[in-house]
């Protein structure tokens, strides 16, 4: 069943956390500091007063209801998505999935720029991750990637869509994959901007120990030290992270606000790929939402299915691609053809993490290309 959605959160919401804003008990920090130990106290209490001042999550509201927002309910879940029509005499049924700490608002930029076109153009399906935004909470274990992509094949036939296209970035990516993998008669191609750090392909060839692969695989290394122990808390204890980010909009906020700053081509500005109204929209929404918790939750599943693959496993699609060179994970190409059937490979000039927000022209016209050969 699928029925119509319009976001409208309640005011006594939005008090409470106007309410919570103003009273902040705020940390003390290193002299100069900067972002060297994580969120920037002095760029906290900058967004603080914006958020409190400036910032309208009705506005928020606006945009995202000026689109057709659907709630389908696929196997106990329900499952917000957008879904709009392209207007080109070949329209391109894709899927396209976000990541965290994003949510569907990451996406947004893409809509104009792949929904227009008088020759080819896009049907989007948009959704929010279980877990996520205006979807359900699974409360039961097992809610992985995997299992996210059989619930996104049921949408999109359910939506009509036999043959259709996948895109996806950070987790996005992951259950794009795992899509492809399981429905390969029925994905055209799948186009990625991230290919998931824990991959690891089957192979009893040369390549898997290149002298590329080694250094790929130290690089990994290396930010791991130095970036992933919002991983590990994630993967192993994620309630105990969430009794505070769920009770406190500015540790929420800082939690997120962190990554964006580290994961993004942005030379040391934030705001030069980033605005505060996007950076709030997406911070307030998991707040208004209170999915935090439920959204960290598919690291913990995630690490019990990691995305190393057995003698049989492989994407046999046509993928294409976007290596945008400020990314986290940048395997190289022959390593991802192991398990990957790679038709595309773009280099891009410029971009981190969160290519949909930093580089949407870019991403958008690499998409289009690469799905106009196929269908």
């Amino acid at each position: 069943m699928i029925n119509p959605f319009e976001v409208n959160i309640p005011k006594p919401v939005l008090d409470d956390l106007r309410t919570r804003l103003s009273r902040v008990r705020w940390p003390d920090e290193i002299n100069n500091s900067e972002w060297n130990y994580g969120t920037s106290l002095d760029y906290m209490k900058e967004l603080c007063n914006y958020w409190l001042n400036e910032f309208s999550w009705r506005k928020t509201e606006n945009t995202i209801n000026s689109y057709p927002n659907y709630i389908g309910e696929i196997d106990g879940n329900k499952i917000h998505f957008l879904h709009i029509k392209g207007e080109g005499k070949k329209s391109i049924p894709l899927i396209i999935t976000h990541g965290w700490p994003g949510s569907f608002l990451e996406i947004m930029k893409l809509i104009p720029l792949l929904t227009k076109g008088k020759d080819v153009s896009f049907d989007l399906v948009i959704p929010s991750v279980i877990g996520f935004g205006f979807s359900s909470k699974c409360i039961q274990p097992g809610c992985d990637n995997a299992y996210v992509a059989g619930l996104w094949h049921k949408l999109m036939l359910n939506l009509g869509y036999e043959k259709y296209g996948a895109q996806g970035g950070d987790i996005g990516s992951g259950i794009s994959t795992r899509l492809a993998m399981k429905y390969p008669n029925h994905v055209i191609g799948l186009h990625l901007n991230y290919i998931s750090d824990s991959f690891s392909p089957y192979s009893q060839n040369d390549e898997e120990n290149s002298k590329d692969v080694n250094k790929y695989k130290k690089d990994l290394e290396n930010w791991a030290s130095k970036e992933a122990g919002y991983a590990y808390i994630q993967a192993t204890k994620p309630i105990t992270l969430a009794y505070g980010l769920n009770d406190s909009p500015i540790g929420l906020c800082a939690w997120i606000v962190e990554k964006l700053n580290s994961w993004s081509d942005n030379k040391g500005q934030i705001e030069s790929v980033f605005t505060k109204d996007e950076i709030l929209s997406n911070v307030t929404l998991y707040w208004v939402t209170q999915t935090i918790h439920s959204s960290i939750r598919i690291y913990n599943e995630n690490s019990k299915n990691p995305m190393i693959f057995r003698s049989t496993d492989f994407v046999p699609v046509p993928v294409a691609y976007a290596n945008f060179p400020e990314e986290i994970s940048r395997p190289p190409r022959a390593y991802a053809a192991l398990g990957y059937n790679i038709t595309r490979w773009t280099d891009m000039p410029s971009g981190g993490h969160f290519a949909a927000m930093e580089k949407p022209v870019q991403l958008a016209s690499d998409i289009k290309e690469f799905f106009n050969s196929l269908y």
